[in-house]
């Protein structure tokens, strides 16, 4: 029986008050039940536009109706020959501005909840499957892929499957890239992303951590140990800041270095000893994702206030409406139209305030935007012990600086052509080390691209 309700099937979550002092995930999950009741809302167009709307292409039709017979690993098996992470793509992706937007039902209601359904599926997989290797008969072929991240796992799951020899290296001690150091526990709990490495490697794909390439290593080094194509996504870990007074104050971090302490270094958890302010009053910059994200890490920490202050309004806020719903539930404070002009501190140099003025939008330039000005003599204090910055990063230079032939623009993101080739031959590269900052999911779609172009060349096809 179709399901004609214009309402999405509610997703369980913990209290807000209750979750905002633990880093156990949000969101519960479908029950099979559920899970079911959704999928019967999707109208299986003909036309399939939200197939369109997914950068990897995932034939969600047709997963979700097998969802709906109940048949949950073939819808699994369904997305997976596009997509190699759905556990992780169920819960981090905009699907509200990919797929889901382009839902039909969306015109007289809720798009279905295809990135819900996507978890479930993905979450029933790894309850009900028995991990096994898999046999997949060798080419010949060496590739190296630099960067575990989202854009190098698609990549290297990718080649691995059409029979390439992969070696990811991989800068940190645990492979996953952003989605181990950036996203936290509560979004994404690691275990799922190492699920997925773990499938990587059932896949024959080698992984070498502590290895940094362009240091450690060079390219031309890899290609003299016998590699025949690189693929370089090494994302966007570079952090921005605003260049104000006060940004050297202990106390002030990037949101890179806060949520890599966390998630990363665990030091949300006592027995690891990772050096972090706890923070009382903290104050986040910026309106994105990652603001939100360190925003409800700081009050897991126990800060007592925790500010997010963006300099335009909330219709103009980047970050996902569920992020911003979820912190707004778990009591973060949202300081609208603000702009911070000065860090203030103490004689010890630690931060004791944030000096902002009040913003206005001026009236909409030829593109449409609405430019923040300053309200004259609007400046004011707000108390706090602890600033994050998260107004963005930038492609790390480290590789680039140390590799001849390597051309990058003026925001020092590498230069590609439309096979994804750099200007060096044989040298590959996709994600946020060539877009600038952007989601999970188009990372993996530029991985999957480069793959694709980095078999065409082996072959001799391009």
């Amino acid at each position: 029986m179709p399901n004609m309700s214009n309402e999405k099937t509610k997703m369980p979550h913990q209290d807000p008050h209750i979750r905002n002092k633990n880093f156990d995930e949000v969101s519960l999950g479908y029950t099979e039940e559920m899970a079911v009741n959704e999928a019967q809302r999707c109208l299986n167009c003909k036309h399939r536009p939200c197939t369109t709307g997914c950068p990897v292409s995932v034939a969600i039709p047709d997963f979700i109706s097998e969802v709906a017979k109940g048949n949950f690993e073939e819808a699994y098996q369904i997305i997976t020959k596009s997509n190699s992470l759905p556990a992780v793509c169920g819960r981090v992706c905009p699907q509200e501005n990919q797929c889901e937007s382009k839902c039909v039902r969306a015109i007289k209601g809720e798009s279905v909840g295809i990135g819900r359904l996507e978890r479930f599926v993905a979450d029933y997989h790894i309850a009900h499957s028995k991990p096994s290797e898999k046999h997949i008969e060798k080419n010949g072929h060496r590739v190296a892929v630099i960067g575990s991240g989202p854009s190098g796992l698609s990549c290297a799951s990718t080649l691995a499957q059409m029979g390439y020899d992969v070696t990811v290296f991989e800068a940190f001690h645990t492979a996953g890239g952003v989605l181990v150091y950036g996203i936290p526990e509560f979004r994404l709990p690691k275990s799922i992303v190492k699920n997925e490495v773990d499938e990587l490697k059932r896949l024959g794909v080698k992984i070498e951590t502590n290895m940094v390439i362009g240091k450690i290593l060079t390219i031309d080094e890899l290609f003299e140990d016998g590699f025949e194509a690189v693929y370089v996504g090494t994302g966007a870990g570079l952090p921005r800041f605003m260049g104000i007074p006060g940004e050297s104050l202990l106390g002030v971090y990037s949101a890179n270095e806060f949520l890599t302490r966390i998630n990363l270094m665990k030091a949300y958890r006592d027995e690891y000893d990772t050096c972090i302010i706890r923070p009382v009053n903290v104050a986040i910059v910026g309106g994105g994702n990652v603001a939100m994200d360190a925003a409800r890490c700081a009050k897991r920490l126990g800060a007592e206030n925790v500010y997010i202050i963006y300099r335009r309004s909330a219709q103009e806020m980047p970050a996902r409406a569920e992020e911003v719903e979820h912190a707004a539930e778990e009591e973060i404070e949202f300081k609208y139209l603000t702009n911070p002009v000065e860090i203030i501190g103490d004689e010890t140099g630690h931060v004791t305030g944030i000096k902002c003025v009040k913003m206005e939008l001026s009236e909409p330039d030829e593109s449409g935007r609405r430019k923040p000005v300053v309200m004259p003599g609007s400046e004011f204090v707000i108390d706090v012990d602890s600033v994050v910055m998260a107004i963005g990063n930038t492609p790390n230079p480290l590789l680039p600086a140390n590799t001849d032939g390597l051309n990058i623009d003026s925001k020092g993101r590498i230069i590609v052509d439309d096979s994804s080739e750099t200007s060096k031959k044989s040298v590959y590269a996709g994600g946020d080390a060539v877009s600038g900052a952007a989601t999970v999911i188009l990372a993996m779609g530029a991985g999957r691209k480069a793959a694709m172009e980095i078999d065409k060349r082996i072959k001799g096809e391009g």
